[in-house]
């Protein structure tokens, strides 16, 4: 049976309409230092994360996820291109982003799709790709943070920026141009440093005593650059600022928390941190090694207190999903800039190929498509990010990209897939003198070289020790899978095109 002209043009207009809105949507959440130790999906017992669970539950979750550069605005560099800090030129925190070269949310709007980030960016710079940014200057604050719009005007919202950054989400998904699929990253500033808990989270885990890593004493032996460090909750976690023993809540301009409060909101972290902590610290006149313990069960406290807000404000979004009708046809990412150590090696921070620092946590929910409780436990690098974004919403792929997809993977099929990934950190000496390094980590060993002021390797079996205490590089019985990881580690490089690495390599 034929149709008459113009109901045929008709049916047309309603399928391509129908196609454009069965295309899945896309909502990536994108925390600061929030690390997989802490996230109750990976096992951990520190804390609960209900709703980050549920993504996990509800589609998969990736145990080897890691990063090409453990450092913040790097990280979100490599998000936005695909590509390694040495491609995309934003090796360092707190330089400017390269607004002139492609990032992969312009490939999103050319085909069809509404594209936004909200909340953290931390690129000093608004790219391009997006048809509506409102993001926070820098780390922005915990309270009564400054957020810089599309139209590049500064606005102060008052409250708990958690808080701030969901309901600027909501705002713009009930506001959007409905008849696109959309794009929305939500950039949480939470749980960087200073660790400041929501009014309502404050003393959340204060009946609890938490366990010591079996590393916190860790002496570093056979490990230079860690030995070397300057990020240990003994000497570099600060009593005043970090853990708000006696803090000054009287203190004024742009950078004070406390002066961005509400007088409620200061009253309420006054009569907490100095009427109890403060107190406390007073009163048990700390020193050696109770003192830095007391530090570790300070910050343990504070970090997963300023957690707790995290992944409430995931459930509201989740929520809202799931009211509007959207859930059915939104992928819905959790993910970290980058792991973060929770005390092992006595450490606090992140910059390390190590393990704690190098991996970081990945969910996805993909409903219809990715079966749930789906694990990956192949090598995932951010670098593959864009590319699988890309590929879920039917968008092209830039050749220039450095990642690659990895739905093959969500989707359980058996595809080829990497083996081994790479690796190269910059910053030093501030703000923790963290030696530059370039490394290989494969699925059973880590091979890194440190260079600078130092000169050195290290190689650790990730099987036969996790936790990378004991540095094998030159000893017996390991030359073949030393001069193997190195083999791999050159052909990654000119792979990459890291071209300083490899010079670098050449002189070793």
């Amino acid at each position: 049976m034929k149709l008459f002209p113009f109901l045929a043009a008709s049916a047309l207009t309603v399928g391509s309409v129908f196609a454009q809105q069965t295309r899945p949507n896309v909502i990536f959440i994108f925390s600061d230092d929030h690390t997989h130790q802490t996230i109750s999906a990976y096992g951990s017992k520190l804390a609960r994360t209900p709703n980050i669970d549920r993504i996990a539950n509800e589609g998969a979750i990736l145990y080897n996820n890691i990063v090409t550069n453990s450092i913040c605005g790097p990280s979100r560099a490599t998000l936005l291109t695909g590509k390694f800090s040495h491609q995309n030129g934003y090796k360092l925190n707190e330089k400017k982003f390269d607004t002139n070269q492609p990032v992969f949310p312009e490939k999103l709007q050319e085909n069809g799709y509404q594209t936004a980030w909200i909340g953290k960016m931390h690129l000093n710079a608004l790219p391009n790709g997006f048809d509506y940014l409102n993001v926070l200057p820098g780390h922005g604050h915990y309270y009564g943070s400054d957020f810089v719009n599309s139209k590049s005007d500064t606005v102060r919202y008052p409250g708990y920026v958690t808080n701030v950054i969901t309901d600027l989400s909501l705002d713009w998904l009930t506001k959007r141009d409905q008849s696109k699929p959309f794009f929305l990253v939500v950039g949480h500033k939470a749980t960087h440093r200073e660790w400041y808990p929501d009014v309502q989270d404050l003393g959340a885990y204060d009946n609890v005593t938490f366990p010591l890593p079996s590393t916190f004493y860790d002496t570093y032996e056979g490990r230079e650059a860690a030995a070397k460090q300057d990020m240990t909750i003994d000497k570099t976690m600060r009593l005043k600022e970090d853990l708000k023993v006696h803090a000054d809540y009287d203190t004024k301009g742009r950078w004070s928390t406390f002066a961005r409060m509400s007088p409620e909101e200061k009253k309420a972290f006054k009569a907490y941190y100095e009427g109890k902590v403060s107190k406390e610290f007073d009163a048990k006149n700390l020193s050696g090694k109770a003192l830095v313990e007391w530090k570790f069960q300070r910050y343990l406290k504070d970090y997963l207190s300023t957690a707790n807000s995290l992944d409430r404000n995931i459930g509201k979004l989740l929520d809202y999903l799931d009211k509007s009708g959207l859930a059915k046809n939104t992928v819905v990412i959790y993910a970290s800039d980058q792991g973060f150590y929770m005390g092992e090696h006595g450490w606090f921070d992140k910059r390390f190929i190590y393990e704690e620092s190098l991996k970081t946590p990945f969910v996805i929910r993909y409903p219809g498509v990715v079966k749930p409780g789906t694990k990956v436990n192949q090598i995932v690098s951010n670098i593959d990010w864009a590319p699988t974004v890309l590929n879920i919403t039917g968008s092209k792929i830039p050749a220039e990209i450095q990642g690659e997809s990895f739905l093959p993977l969500l989707k359980g099929e058996k595809a080829p897939w990497r083996k081994e990934a790479y690796y190269h950190y910059y910053e030093f000496p501030q703000p923790h003198h963290v030696y530059p390094h370039f490394g290989v980590r494969s699925e059973q060993f880590t091979l890194v070289h440190f260079y600078g002021e130092i000169n050195t390797w290290e190689l650790f079996d990730l099987k036969k020790d996790p936790q990378q205490l004991h540095n094998l590089y030159g000893q017996k019985g390991y030359e073949k899978i030393t001069a193997e990881l190195k083999d791999k580690l050159r052909k990654l490089m000119v792979q990459y095109k890291d071209q300083e690495a490899l010079e670098i390599l050449g002189k070793n």
